[in-house]
């Protein structure tokens, strides 16, 4: 659906992306950033896609498998605070994804370093 009520059929085949934006205006003259410049801050796994006309683009997908779609994949992209606030990519249109990383994995957090015994306590109620 058009901006103006208009509805548009655009064959499957031929769609690329499916961006959610929060503004309709702000869409047509922002180009975002397509990938990760450093590792994301955001929890789930990194991936990056190459699309068919050989574009590429990075993006957080989700690390719970159940959300996974049969038809493509949604995830957040690089600029969490831009219009785009998710991503719908169909499976035809990509050639290639690739997993990066794992973000925010509970197997990677670090565990506390134990305080020596000999160390002054000078807070703790006896």
């Amino acid at each position: 659906m058009k901006t103006d009520g208009t509805v548009a059929i655009v064959p499957y085949q031929e769609v690329k992306t499916l961006c959610f934006v929060k503004d309709f205006e702000a869409a047509e003259a922002e180009r975002s950033q397509l990938v990760f410049h450093t590792r994301p801050k955001m929890d789930g796994l990194w991936v990056r896609m190459r699309f068919r006309d050989g574009e590429v683009m990075d993006g957080i997908l989700s690390n719970n498998l159940l959300q996974l779609e049969p038809y493509g994949f949604t995830i957040t992209p690089p600029e969490p605070y831009s219009n785009n606030q998710k991503v719908f990519c169909p499976r035809e249109a990509l050639s290639e994804i690739q997993v990066l990383g794992v973000v925010g994995s509970p197997l990677t957090r670090r565990r506390r370093k134990e305080v020596p015994r000999e160390q002054i306590r000078l807070f703790e109620q006896e």
